[in-house]
């Protein structure tokens, strides 16, 4: 008989918009290719369309936008008491565009997870894609990283690349990068929810070994290929 599947791993999934991430998210789960219960979805922004997207599967969404007047520390609170709530395993960034307390990510480390469209450590911060371009960099990609205090500083996991091409825009080295981290997250996921990643004193941990260079998205990873 084969082996009972390990029970899934509860994920709450912050997001800011559109929700393309999620969405990947969602699929892979109902697919049965990532071993994830999708708890909750939480939104800073309460317009966007990744919240209808959760509430079409069936998951709670919740938008908790900041308060006139309120800091980095008290959001941060304030958010942390509403994921406490699932008794999550994980938390999965997912176009999260807010800046998170040192108090937040500190509460929750090694098990909060990123997806930054550069190939980490080029490009932190916004504009990416643009930012590739002028750097005459000829990859560009995405990484999935721990979230530490510091800004798209925290350890990486896994990335995908794509090769520049002479005639890309920034907008369409958006749209190829963006459809390789919908295999990218996943793939990243899983390993985590496996306990095959770890995150120890600062450093990714593979099947218990010190990982020396993010792992790199092949083609079949998350397919029918083996």
């Amino acid at each position: 008989m084969p082996a009972a599947r390990a029970p899934a791993a509860g994920v709450v999934v912050l997001i800011s918009g559109n929700g393309s991430n999620l969405q990947s998210l969602i699929e892979h789960s109902e697919r049965g290719r990532l071993n994830a219960r999708l708890l909750s979805v939480i939104s800073d922004n309460a317009d966007a369309y990744g919240l209808r997207r959760a509430r079409k599967h069936g998951i709670p969404a919740l938008a908790l936008p900041p308060r006139p007047g309120e800091g980095r520390h008290e959001y941060g609170r304030r958010l942390g008491g509403v994921i406490d709530h699932w008794t999550c395993d994980f938390i999965a960034l997912a176009g999260f565009m807010r800046i998170l307390s040192d108090d937040f990510t500190s509460r929750y480390l090694g098990r909060l997870l990123n997806i930054h469209p550069s190939l980490l450590p080029k490009h932190k911060g916004l504009n990416t894609h643009q930012r590739a371009l002028d750097s005459g960099d000829t990859q560009h990609g995405a990484s999935v990283h721990f979230v530490t205090p510091r800004l798209d500083s925290g350890p990486v996991i896994m990335q995908s690349k794509i090769e520049v091409r002479p005639d890309d825009d920034a907008a369409s080295l958006a749209k190829r990068v963006l459809a390789t981290e919908h295999r990218l997250y996943p793939a990243a996921l899983n390993l985590c929810l496996q306990a095959r990643v770890k995150l120890v004193s600062g450093k990714v941990m593979l099947d218990n070994r010190v990982l020396r260079r993010p792992r790199l998205l092949k083609p079949c990873m998350l397919d029918t290929c083996t």
